[in-house]
């Protein structure tokens, strides 16, 4: 670890040093070693806040290489908001997180994600829509983000996990904490599949106050926000509201209207956001956007199957009728009509007069 990320790391882990009281340490001083080494009457010049400056004073008892070592020896990786690995949606709100510690790994792919959340106390259907849009969005290439919560968050990241797709859970405490304690192998899931990702350092506890600020990250990481279940007072509202504010999608999941479970997300259709059925309400959102539609398309047929592949290349050079597709593939009739149908729920080909086949441009 350079030292520049050694000394960030020893600054973002002082308690009370947030995403906007780092950037004007660092903004003052240059950098943060020069905080380090920097007199306390010079650090009051940036700092008034006495709580603040006591927890300073007493960060600089701290060796910054030990904490640097303890990092490495549990693998955790440290982004810096300017290193090239540190997400690009994330890097885009006004508070992102200066240093983000990363258990797993974060690809170029995750930036084509969608944030799945909801109450914890959830109901079995929200919890079944849950995984269910998180599995299908998974299988059209999304990344699926949530906070690993008990409820809609457990589900969403199992849904991924099940359809071979990739998770990121965002924690209220540091990365070597499982929170809850159940979802300890799940987190271990997450890890092998994605990542787990926090702006808090290691061994911080899990209390409330953390929980809103972690939800700005969980909408900044995503392209869109999927509410699936939540009441009126449900923490998944204020990640809601900050995926407004970074200009992010909100989607809902419709709920039963006499369920005090759903008042949020119907809430939240009736305050505009998209009413999500099916998970083609969700995609439909983004054919507007052609760099991520092509991506979609591209990452979807990686899922299908040799067979299914070879015959969605054959029809996509051209409209092809059955015959014609027999005599390329060399494939039996009804093995044909199989593959055909499937691509056509799919909603990769549709069927032309005459019984010819061509590549979907929705």
């Amino acid at each position: 670890m350079d030292k520049n990320k050694v000394f960030s790391v020893w600054l973002s882990s002082i308690n009370g040093v947030g995403s906007k009281t780092f950037k004007k340490l660092v903004d003052y001083f240059g950098n943060a070693e020069n905080v380090y080494k920097s007199s306390l009457e010079d650090i009051k010049q940036v700092v008034s806040n006495g709580r603040i400056l006591n927890s300073i004073i007493e960060a600089k008892k701290i060796e910054p290489y030990k904490y640097a070592e303890r990092l490495h020896k549990e693998k955790v990786k440290v982004l810096l908001i300017d290193d090239d690995e540190y997400p690009k949606l994330l890097r885009e709100i006004y508070d992102a997180p200066p240093v983000l510690y990363v258990k797993g790994n974060i690809t170029e792919s995750d930036d084509m994600s969608i944030a799945i959340v909801g109450s914890r106390n959830a109901t079995s259907y929200g919890k079944s829509m849950s995984e269910k849009f998180s599995y299908e969005l998974s299988k059209h290439g999304f990344t699926i983000i949530s906070g690993m919560a008990r409820g809609i968050d457990s589900q969403a990241h199992k849904g991924a996990i099940k359809a071979g797709g990739r998770t990121i859970a965002v924690l209220g405490c540091g990365v070597n904490i499982a929170y809850p304690e159940e979802n300890k192998k799940l987190m271990e899931e997450i890890i092998s599949k994605g990542a787990v990702v926090s702006e808090y350092p290691l061994d911080y506890l899990p209390v409330a106050g953390n929980f809103p600020a972690r939800n700005r990250i969980i909408s900044g990481l995503s392209l869109g926000v999927l509410v699936v279940e939540a009441g009126v007072k449900s923490g998944s509202l204020i990640t809601a509201k900050f995926a407004l504010e970074q200009g992010r999608d909100v989607f809902a999941v419709p709920g039963i209207i006499t369920s005090a479970y759903s008042q949020g997300t119907n809430g939240l259709i009736k305050q505009g956001a998209k009413l999500v059925a099916s998970v083609s309400d969700i995609l439909d959102e983004y054919n507007f956007r052609e760099d991520i539609k092509t991506r979609i398309n591209e990452r979807f047929v990686n899922t299908l199957s040799s067979e299914e592949q070879k015959l969605y290349a054959i029809i996509s050079e051209c409209p092809r009728d059955i015959e014609e597709i027999v005599e390329i593939t060399k494939f039996p009739i009804s093995k044909v009509n199989y593959l055909l149908s499937s691509l056509t729920i799919k909603g990769l080909i549709v069927r032309l007069p005459g019984n010819k086949y061509e590549k979907s441009f929705n």
